[in-house]
């Protein structure tokens, strides 16, 4: 979507993917049958899919100052978590009162509001056209692999490429699993569900309000590969609780280990912003944050039906399983960090030498 939208101010993307989702808000209600419930959901996505990009895209050119651009990726984050954590109690307290229908009334003008803020805020001039007028004369095949290429070739980026693996794998035990493992496993009832989903949001909400602060002294790098082998180990130890515990000691150190699920999760997710945006031409930002939307979706799309697939042969065995292929990617991550480094370093030795003989 991005590449076909390439030529409209990206207000007007905003405005309009979120037009969009208000009339498919307001179908809902009325779709009788499930091919056309599919169809909604769709296009609702796909509005969806371009909305999120192109925010993000224009939050760095909103925010110039890095720790500005720290900050809105935190509250961004703890919004994104709160949303998780109290749309779905909200709902339940609304429908004690209201008909169901009325919560996509509400989720209509929610989305209205969003378009109301979006023409309300008062954005740089250079958020004209999504991309400069070279950008758009493009073929579209070549606009369409911009981001993507963006991120394979450039040394910089390639460690997101794992780390998102690393994250889908590892928080796929959560969002897979524990319906199954709350119900099935430990034998609570369907309210310890958002207990347990509730604790792994408080875990991403603490990591989001602390980032910005820590982030002012280290590097990503430094927060972002201890939180990959965090998802990793923390994976298979609930894998290990899984097999060998039972009672108060799992339910306490299940808990416990997706408190920390969500720290790292967020560890990974909150910085990556920083990385594009330092890594990326200001035109290009626009394809690389929708690169990095599809490239982290492709990881879910992989790991989400693995996890479920997994999940018949055992929940042990699905931690520990998923725990090995995050463990991949995250020795992944580490030899493109450090490959990265070296590049540098070679850059670097090269631009003193080429100073030395002019001088």
């Amino acid at each position: 979507m991005n590449a076909v939208l390439v030529r409209l101010p990206r207000r007007n993307v905003l405005v309009g993917a979120d037009a969009i989702r208000m009339a498919i808000a307001l179908c809902l209600p009325f779709a009788d049958s499930p091919w056309q419930m599919l169809c909604l959901v769709f296009v609702l996505q796909c509005a969806s899919a371009t909305f999120t990009p192109t925010f993000q895209s224009v939050i760095p050119l909103v925010l110039p100052d890095e720790d500005d651009f720290t900050q809105a990726l935190s509250l961004s984050r703890l919004a994104y978590d709160l949303e998780a954590i109290v749309s779905p109690v909200l709902a339940a307290v609304l429908l004690l009162v209201v008909q169901s229908n009325t919560l996509f009334v509400g989720t209509a003008l929610g989305f209205a509001g969003s378009a109301a803020l979006v023409l309300a805020a008062v954005l740089p001039k250079a958020l004209g056209l999504s991309s400069q007028a070279d950008d758009q004369l493009r073929p579209f095949t070549i606009r369409v692999r911009s981001g993507i290429l963006h991120f394979v070739h450039h040394p910089g980026l390639r460690p997101i490429l794992a780390l998102n693996f690393v994250n889908a794998a590892a928080f796929s035990l959560v969002l897979v699993h524990t319906v199954v493992i709350v119900r099935a496993e430990l034998g609570l009832n369907k309210s310890m569900v958002a207990v347990f989903l509730g604790v792994s949001g408080a875990g991403s909400m603490v990591a989001a309000l602390l980032l910005p602060r820590v982030l002012h002294s280290v590097k990503e790098r430094t927060i972002m590969l201890p939180a990959a082998w965090l998802l990793v180990g923390s994976s298979g130890l609930a894998g290990l609780t899984l097999l060998t515990c039972s009672g108060a000691t799992e339910l306490v150190v299940l808990a416990v280990l997706w408190f920390v699920i969500g720290i790292a999760s967020s560890s990974i997710q909150t910085p990556i912003g920083r990385i594009i945006r330092r890594n990326t031409p200001t035109d290009g930002l626009s394809a690389a944050f929708t690169a990095q939307f599809s490239l982290s979706h492709a990881c879910w799309l992989i790991s989400y039906p693995l996890a479920g697939v997994l999940g018949l042969v055992g929940l042990a065995t699905t931690a520990f399983v998923l725990a090995g292929l995050a463990s991949v990617a995250a020795i992944l991550a580490t030899v493109l960090w450090r490959s990265e480094s070296g590049s540098k370093r070679l850059e670097v030795v090269g631009a003193n030498a080429a100073e030395g003989r002019r001088t």
